[in-house]
């Protein structure tokens, strides 16, 4: 466990598909995303969080959950340290679990981002406590899952996301590679919109801005990097950003987390 400016973290196991998060902060966390499928508990203070279904309150012994590229942020309720913890799950590993609860669906998600079910509780206490003593093995938190989803309300979706073709193509140019800089002309172009119409329409499709999502991409590449061991200095610059303590402003901004304790943890 390590203390930094009133947030304490402890990552663990993010090779195996599973990265556990604790924290312990007044800190107001700007609007990100994961790639991966996020779920845990609130264990005393409260806070607002935006999430796919609006502006939601979530305080102590409650269930929280966050699906991958869902934006949503965290704003302290009351001047009390708020503490949670997370675990967040590969999304090839729920979709091998939730193929067997449901063979016929093609996607799912957590239909709650916040749930005071006294089972589903007890359920994800029982999955944070697995992974902390257990997590090296995967067996010991694969074994929870099917019950989890099939507690939390998992159910098929399909993405709005997936509707604006158009501004799809400005999204993929920078999926190409996010490390590259990029002009909003150019991703106007890629579109056949104006500037303002595609700051507009990427914002509503994808529920960030462009250039949100640029930094969005760039932060998710540094943490694949900083996991598979490169350093600290290298994996900045090779995602994108201008060096390692922009990289570091920006993660602590999003995540609560320095890139020196996931690089510790991994």
């Amino acid at each position: 466990m390590t203390e930094t400016r009133g947030a304490a973290v402890l990552l663990s196991r993010p090779r195996q598909g599973v990265l556990l998060v604790r924290l312990s902060t007044a800190r107001t966390l700007a609007r990100h995303y994961h790639a991966e499928h996020g779920l845990g508990l609130m264990e005393a203070g409260a806070h607002l969080s935006a999430s796919g279904r609006g502006e939601v309150e979530a305080s102590a012994g409650q269930v929280i959950t966050v699906n991958p590229g869902e934006v949503h942020d965290g704003r302290p309720l009351g001047e009390t340290l708020r503490r949670w913890s997370m675990v967040y799950l590969d999304t090839d590993l729920l979709a091998r679990a939730w193929s067997e609860i449901s063979p016929a669906a093609a996607s799912f998600e957590f239909l709650r981002p916040v749930c005071a079910d006294p089972g589903s509780v007890r359920s994800v206490r029982r999955l944070l406590a697995r992974t902390i003593a257990d997590g090296e093995d995967p067996l010991a938190i694969e074994e929870l899952i099917p019950g989890l989803l099939a507690r939390l309300g998992v159910a098929r979706s399909v993405s709005a996301r997936a509707t604006a073709s158009r501004i799809s193509r400005s999204k993929a140019l920078i999926d190409a590679d996010p490390a590259q800089p990029i002009s909003l002309a150019e991703l106007a172009t890629e579109a056949g919109l104006s500037r303002f119409e595609t700051v507009r329409a990427f914002a509503k499709v994808f529920g960030v801005t462009p250039y949100a999502y640029v930094v969005e991409r760039r932060l998710l590449n540094a943490r694949r990097l900083i996991v598979s061991g490169e350093p600290l200095a290298s994996a900045a610059l090779e995602a994108g950003f201008a060096d390692q303590s922009h990289m570091h402003r920006l993660f602590v901004r999003r995540y609560g987390y320095t890139p020196g304790a996931l690089a510790r943890a991994a």
